[in-house]
């Protein structure tokens, strides 16, 4: 059972004061990521999407004892300045955040690239890469301590995956920026990474096409010759949040495997 009861936790994130984003169900990498930092006595600030999203991501974050509980829509600016306004009034200070946004509509992600319309493009740049930034951006006043902002990549972003399409342009849009966001933060004692899990079958993951074969393959392939679960990506992220990994940042950390490395 987890403990929801930060003063009485001494593990590696007690005390910290972590947002968590991209929660859809208990299926999610960031729900995953949640229960990891929350394990170790992290206090949390978990948003939702609208409130269709909301019947599945309230009772995960009662049962983690979230302390704050909003939704966030990454492309409506009030909502963002809603957020870190409530952020700010709990706990006045914030030190990590975790984003897991990812979008594109689905006629351009399941058609070529070649054929994404300017839109499409666009409204998957700005959901998955350019929200990452702004929360950055946003949270660097709350970090005066220093902090770890996570964002969520795939191997897409270096390599070209089949049926991955725009998102692959976008991931490696969103690897960028970590190295960017890392240089330029990090005399502020902020570290930045993205981690990139090998495919999961996560709500997000359902809209590419022919999904079950790229799981195949990974599993196949990997030395480990099998696939990340959530709770696998969460285990290592947290660690990652921990002041243990204060010299590691702007990198891009997989947590497939072993599966990028093979041909």
């Amino acid at each position: 059972m987890v403990n929801t009861n930060p003063s009485e936790s001494t593990g590696l994130l007690a005390g910290k004061k972590m947002l968590v984003t991209g929660i859809a169900n208990d299926q999610s990498i960031a729900y995953g990521c949640a229960k990891a930092f929350r394990a170790m006595g992290a206090e949390l600030a978990i948003t939702y999407l609208n409130d269709k999203a909301r019947a599945h991501v309230e009772p995960l974050a009662q049962a983690l004892g979230a302390q704050l509980f909003m939704p966030l829509d990454v492309t409506e600016p009030a909502s963002v300045d809603a957020l870190f306004a409530a952020i700010t009034a709990q706990w006045g200070r914030l030190d990590s955040v975790l984003h897991s946004i990812a979008f594109a509509p689905k006629a351009d992600l399941q058609g070529r690239l070649t054929d994404c319309s300017r839109t499409g493009f666009l409204t998957a740049m700005d959901v998955s890469c350019y929200s990452f930034i702004d929360l950055a951006r946003r949270a660097e006043p709350l970090m005066g301590q220093g902090g770890t902002l996570f964002t969520m990549s795939f191997y897409g972003a270096n390599q070209v995956v089949d049926h991955y399409n725009v998102m692959g342009p976008v991931k490696a849009a969103l690897e960028s920026s970590v190295r960017y966001l890392a240089r330029e933060l990090g005399p502020q004692g902020i570290r930045v990474y993205a981690v990139s899990p090998g495919p999961i079958r996560t709500r997000a993951a359902s809209g590419l096409a022919e999904f079950d074969a790229l799981m195949e393959r990974a599993a196949a392939k990997a030395p480990t010759h099998s696939v990340a679960s959530i709770d696998d990506v969460g285990q290592a992220t947290a660690l990652l949040a921990s002041d243990g990994a204060r010299m590691i940042t702007g990198s891009t950390i997989y947590v497939d495997g072993g599966y990028h490395i093979v041909d």
